[in-house]
């Protein structure tokens, strides 16, 4: 279980690497505009991000 556990976060860095390195300007000015947002907003993002990943797992298996 540790292992499955480490492999998906080493999964998740690669991904979220990924713009970053690509588009370095865009990811910067997607991150301005993110801090912009209310908290609010950007807990009904990560809301869905998650319910989204749920549902992604669940369908896998």
């Amino acid at each position: 279980m540790w292992e499955d556990l480490i492999r998906a976060i080493a999964l998740v860095l690669v991904i979220e690497g990924m713009l970053p390195f690509l588009t370095p300007n865009g990811w910067r000015q997607a991150m301005l505009q993110a801090g912009r947002l209310s908290d609010k907003a950007l807990r009904g993002v990560g809301l869905s991000s998650m319910l989204i990943g749920v549902l992604i797992l669940y369908l896998a298996q």
